[in-house]
């Protein structure tokens, strides 16, 4: 089994720990992406997020930080956070090392996308005009 490290949070990720776990002595790039909170969408104003996660929504992101290894050879680090969060926290953070900085970008690029699409969380955006509306249900 691949190298591993994946975790859905309640509270603020700890992007050092996951970079710790990617990199080793072989790795001459490691890429990270942060999902950060943003103060708009499609035009609303927004002012903060409700993310609910399915009670499987672990066992999700284990599996894609695990195919996505497998396919790689690259150790991976993934966690996403749940709860409320306002603008400018993080909402998830990926991260991979690799040799080089073109296979760490697309495999980072590649395990974003894939969190995205397959892990059961959704948002709830509290819009600035008191509206909210679910995204990704």
């Amino acid at each position: 089994m691949p190298d591993v490290l994946s975790r859905i949070v309640d509270g603020p990720i700890d992007r050092a720990e996951l970079e710790t776990f990617a990199r080793t002595d072989r790795d001459g790039a490691v890429v990270a992406f942060e999902g950060v909170i943003r103060n708009h969408d499609h035009g609303d104003a927004v002012s903060a997020l409700d993310y609910r996660a399915h009670p499987d929504a672990a066992a999700f992101l284990e599996r894609i930080c695990t195919e996505v290894a497998e396919s790689t050879g690259l150790r991976i680090a993934a966690a996403h956070r749940i709860g409320r969060l306002t603008i400018g926290d993080v909402a998830l953070v990926a991260v991979v090392a690799a040799p080089h900085r073109a296979e760490a970008f697309a495999a980072c690029s590649r395990l974003v996308d894939e969190i995205k699409a397959g892990v059961p969380i959704w948002k709830k955006q509290q819009l600035a005009d008191g509206e909210t509306e679910w995204v990704g249900l």
